[in-house]
């Protein structure tokens, strides 16, 4: 089962992809290396999850603004490349968390994110290396911001 296929069997549906905020692109493509920039967790009503989790959020909170950042990011994927059938495989995530002083749960949080991805391209292709780290803050209060690389047909 391809990508797209993948997401229709898993009744995911993607929102509309998020445009730039500022002076950068979300997507850059070099050979067959996509470069996704920054993303949030805008939700389909265009706001953001905010606050710091551990103290504003719950850890679970944290982990469902993660996986909409990771729906995000398929609906940028999808935008730029044209299908979600050109990715090979998920390389590279960073995940910032908005949290306090004393959270130490940033893997657990990212991992909203990462394990959407796996549901999309299994274990092999959908799990890649990663770093989660904690941060005082984020764009406009942010939970969650995450980047990353991956593997594309050229």
């Amino acid at each position: 089962m391809n990508a797209e296929e993948k997401l229709e069997f898993l009744k995911i549906e993607l929102p509309n992809p998020p445009a730039a905020a500022g002076l950068y692109k979300p997507l850059i493509v070099m050979g067959d290396l996509a470069y996704f920039s920054g993303h949030l967790p805008i939700t389909g009503d265009g706001s953001i999850v905010v606050g710091k989790v551990g103290i504003d959020l719950s850890l679970e909170e944290g982990v469902d603004a993660a996986r909409q950042v990771g729906l995000n990011v398929l609906a940028t994927l999808r935008k730029e490349l044209g299908s979600l059938n050109r990715v090979i495989q998920i390389v590279k995530i960073l995940g910032m968390v908005n949290a306090g002083p004393d959270f130490t749960q940033h893997p657990q949080v990212i991992n909203g994110c990462s394990e959407l991805m796996r549901e999309i391209w299994g274990e092999d292709q959908g799990v890649g290396a990663r770093s989660a780290c904690g941060v005082s803050a984020l764009p406009a209060g942010a939970a969650v911001e995450i980047e990353g690389i991956i593997k594309i047909i050229e």
